[in-house]
């Protein structure tokens, strides 16, 4: 993605909006104005955001919204919703807001001109039924005694589709949605669920023997003949280097031609995106879209610092970051059937290899954990600018690959 001078006024943190599917319903960004005394340009942040999340074909009124947009900044929302932001942003908006008549007037002729307007707040509950009509949605937090994920029954039907933030576990979130809310904001990490019987699953037994047979340097003939053996798996591996994502000028017809063009470690890194991405178990979905988000992070930053031939590497380290939980075994077992360079096995067992402050940077950015950003990025030497672009890249080349 091309830089911005929005980049520099910014801090910028993500979240997946995940439904009762486990399936990815968009995305909320945050951000915070990086300093006290500039005002960040509203107009780029709107310019920015249309580019990067503009729907492949016109969005239906009712279609869900695919971007939530978090701005901890009361002037910064004011400017942004002068400018009427397309009706697949949701917009969101501070109950506090809404207790002054004027502003709450403003809001109504929002919604009239077709800006969809998110509600969020402890006193969301409070709003009088006329003006909570303006709002397309809320978001409550988890613990809210009486929109969150113990919201008594009694209570009745939710008033507005909800989103839940705040879940911390896997339990939390199945409250969520059996409270009725239609998604959930993020998606727990700190769970290991128990390991499945009969070690790795026979759908992926054949990438991963094809990650061991580029491992070896093996003949390309062989790896054609495990390729054969799963259609699907060819079919899905020349999509994906077909992508426009992966920027090739000519089309890739069979795996000989990918593997002639591409060379052995950029397909293994592919490879290692198919890897994650077959795995069908639906609560990995969530896991599946942060994974591949770290790759396409993790890539950007080794262009960043000028270090070309990690890119490879460093975008299997994102990717695989995850994969324990995905597959829900430890990397020290996963070790065994997964092969994956010596410094990305050293990042994912401890807290001392070269990329565990990279994994750190992505983490604090899930969270929009800011001062952990910062730190992560200092120790780094990036630039929050920096930090920014490569995730707005991130996001642009990922939604290219629809996962």
């Amino acid at each position: 993605m091309q830089d911005s001078p929005l980049f520099g006024q910014v801090h910028l943190g993500y979240a997946p909006v995940v439904d009762h599917r486990r399936d990815i319903a968009g995305v909320q960004l945050t951000f915070v104005p990086a300093r006290a005394d500039v005002q960040p340009d509203a107009a780029e942040l709107l310019r920015v955001l249309c580019a990067a999340f503009e729907p492949l074909e016109p969005a239906k009124s009712d279609a869900p919204l695919s971007l939530l947009l978090n701005i901890a900044s009361e002037s910064l929302l004011d400017r942004l919703l002068s400018l009427q932001p397309p009706a697949y942003f949701g917009v969101e908006v501070p109950t506090f807001m809404t207790s002054d008549p004027a502003r709450a007037d403003h809001f109504r002729a929002l919604h009239s001109q077709g800006v969809s307007l998110v509600a969020k707040g402890r006193t969301v509950s409070a709003m009088q039924p006329p003006l909570m009509g303006c709002f397309k949605a809320l978001i409550v937090d988890a613990a809210d005694e009486d929109l969150g994920i113990d919201r008594p029954i009694n209570l009745g039907p939710r008033p507005l589709l909800t989103y839940i933030d705040g879940t911390r576990t896997a339990s939390e979130v199945e409250l969520a949605f059996s409270s009725g809310a239609q998604a959930v904001i993020g998606w727990p990490l700190d769970e290991f669920s128990p390991p499945p019987k009969g070690g790795v699953a026979p759908d992926l037994r054949a990438i991963i023997d094809l990650m061991n047979l580029i491992d070896r340097q093996d003949s390309i003939d062989r790896m054609e003949r495990v390729l054969k053996s799963d259609p699907t798996l060819a079919f899905r591996l020349l999509r994906f280097i077909n992508s426009s994502a992966f920027g090739l000028r000519v089309e890739v017809t069979s795996f000989r031609h990918a593997l002639m063009l591409l060379g052995h470690l950029r397909l293994k890194r592919w490879l290692a995106l198919l890897l994650a991405s077959a795995i069908k178990d639906a609560a990995s979905r969530p896991l599946l879209h942060l994974a591949v988000r770290r790759g396409f992070m993790m890539e950007e930053l080794a262009v960043a610092a000028g270090q070309e031939d990690l890119r490879g590497e460093m975008f299997i380290c994102g990717v695989f970051s995850l994969l324990d939980k995905m597959m829900r075994q430890p990397f020290e077992d996963l070790l065994e059937h997964v092969p994956m360079p010596s410094r990305v096995q050293v990042s994912l067992l401890g807290d001392g290899g070269p990329y565990t402050p990279h994994l750190r940077l992505m983490a604090a950015l899930e969270q929009s954990s800011f001062v952990e950003v910062r730190e992560a990025a200092d120790k780094l030497q990036v630039s929050p600018a920096e930090v920014n672009r490569v995730l707005m890249s991130a996001l642009i080349s990922a939604r290219e690959l629809e996962v």
